[in-house]
């Protein structure tokens, strides 16, 4: 039998299917005893739809593979961040047109307000250039913005640094 974790790895995130769970890092921790699997996953933000159709597609998944009793728990701390998307990953969302996010902010101590959306350098992942504009902050999911390059005038989405 395939282990519990090598099954959970496969299953893809419902917003964007050319990643993994294991890819986007949402997939924390796969356990195994006595034929009872417990996996662990996070949120990519407080309220996200898809936790549903991930813990059902983990749920199915596994007990297809032959597994009888699997649980998915929802982890909460640390919080998820963009960074935890494996450089695999990174390369799937630019070879599917959505720029991968850079470094997620770094802060310390109170979180500053600002009342303008954060100017990113993000470049296009048709044809690389770095002269994008945000055209929406938010696109077909809460994690994404939508953009446009200036130079070959493609939109594209890009995954917000969280």
């Amino acid at each position: 039998m395939v282990t519990a974790y090598a099954v959970a790895a496969t299953v893809t995130d419902p917003e964007l299917p050319m990643l993994t769970l294991a890819d986007l890092g949402v997939l924390r921790e796969v356990t195994e005893s006595g034929g009872r699997v417990v996996v662990a996953i996070t949120p990519t933000y407080t309220g996200c739809p898809a936790m549903d159709t991930m813990r059902d597609d983990l749920v199915h998944a596994l007990t297809g593979a032959g597994y009888a009793e699997v649980e998915v728990r929802t982890v909460l701390q640390p919080a998820w961040s963009t960074d935890w998307i494996t450089d695999d990953g990174k390369r799937k969302l630019a070879e599917a047109g959505i720029a991968p996010p850079g470094a997620a902010p770094r802060r310390t101590g109170p979180i500053p307000l600002t009342l303008s959306p954060p100017v990113s350098s993000v470049r296009c992942p048709h044809c690389g250039s770095a002269d994008t504009e945000e055209q929406s902050r938010f696109s077909a999911t809460a994690c994404k913005a939508l953009r446009r390059c200036r130079f070959c005038l493609e939109p594209f989405e890009h995954v917000k640094e969280i």
